[in-house]
């Protein structure tokens, strides 16, 4: 939230040079605060999990948010009843006219595919465009931010020869940028994936601002030079035991998975692992919404 500081203190000018929003009496007199609306498209197969790790973390905010659910097709999935998405999920065409706050788009498990391949490529890529015009801010995470890059900067997915999953080290840029105020220099992600997403590529092929990246993962975190698209390669909004699970699935499916790094204790799969990324997680999505979405979003989307 902004500080509210009198008129003319000389702070204003150092706070401001660090990106911090300062509000002065002037302003704070004509303040007015809504709800936000954000728009939640879940690409995730369980998407009952996926809307509670998510709306967990988008939890950790003073900020009144008000969430809108919405799938991409009415495809039938075995991992979701059928009647949850009926009573909660919107289609986009109830929603295409309508502006929004923030959107996040999460990943899905089409990582190991191209683009042309996905049965609802199209939709999504009408859906992304339309983003850029009806929101303010867009959070992609994972294949939704390699889907991001394809649409925004014709950034065709690179793709590794084994999977990335596990914990791992990320560095933040030495950066004022809000995004990350308050993480440590060094921090630690989750992540699970077959696409790459190395920071010379990055910055070949975009003009997108890296705040943090590992020597594994590449760039972790990244922005679009107007702040309105942010681009997450992991996944800061698992639980504990997520990784877990999907290392179980793909062993169960005879995939042969490797045990995913720096995760089980002792690299024992016996062994309950530990969260060691919540407090920053929580820390991206409070900023997120406090400074790339409530501190810029309109009062009024209406034309003037």
């Amino acid at each position: 939230m902004p500080i509210k500081i009198p008129n003319g203190l000389p702070a204003t000018t150092v706070l401001t040079g660090e990106q911090v929003f300062v509000m002065t009496e002037e302003r704070a007199q004509h303040q007015d605060i809504r709800p936000l609306n954000l728009l939640f498209l879940n690409l995730m197969p369980k998407k009952i999990n996926t809307e509670i790790q998510y709306m967990r973390r988008l939890s950790n905010s003073p900020l009144q948010v008000n969430v809108t659910l919405m799938r991409i097709d009415d495809h039938i999935t075995k991992n979701t009843p059928m009647e949850h998405l009926k009573t909660f999920y919107k289609s986009f065409d109830e929603v295409k006219d309508q502006n929004f706050d923030g959107m996040i788009i999460t990943g899905a498990p089409l990582d190991q595919i191209s683009f042309a391949e996905v049965n609802y490529w199209e939709r999504l890529e009408s859906i992304i465009k339309w983003s850029d015009e009806h929101v303010t801010s867009t959070l992609f995470s994972c294949w939704g931010a390699a889907a991001g890059l394809k649409v925004f900067y014709d950034m065709d997915m690179i793709c590794r020869t084994h999977k990335l999953s596990g914990i791992y080290t990320e560095h933040t840029a030495h950066s004022y940028d809000t995004l990350i105020r308050g993480f440590d220099d060094n921090f630690l992600a989750p992540h699970s994936r077959f696409i790459d997403f190395p920071d010379r590529e990055i910055k070949r092929k975009t003009d997108l601002v890296i705040l943090a990246s590992g020597e594994e993962t590449g760039m972790y975190l990244g922005v679009s030079p107007d702040r309105r698209q942010v681009y997450v390669t992991g996944h800061p909004e698992y639980d504990a035991g997520t990784l877990a699970d999907e290392y179980r699935r793909d062993l169960a499916a005879g995939k042969n998975p490797s045990l995913p790094e720096n995760y089980f204790p002792d690299n024992d799969p016996a062994m309950t692992p530990h969260c060691v990324w919540r407090s920053h997680s929580s820390i991206l999505f409070s900023n997120w919404l406090n400074y790339y979405v409530y501190q810029i979003t309109p009062y009024d989307f209406s034309p003037a």
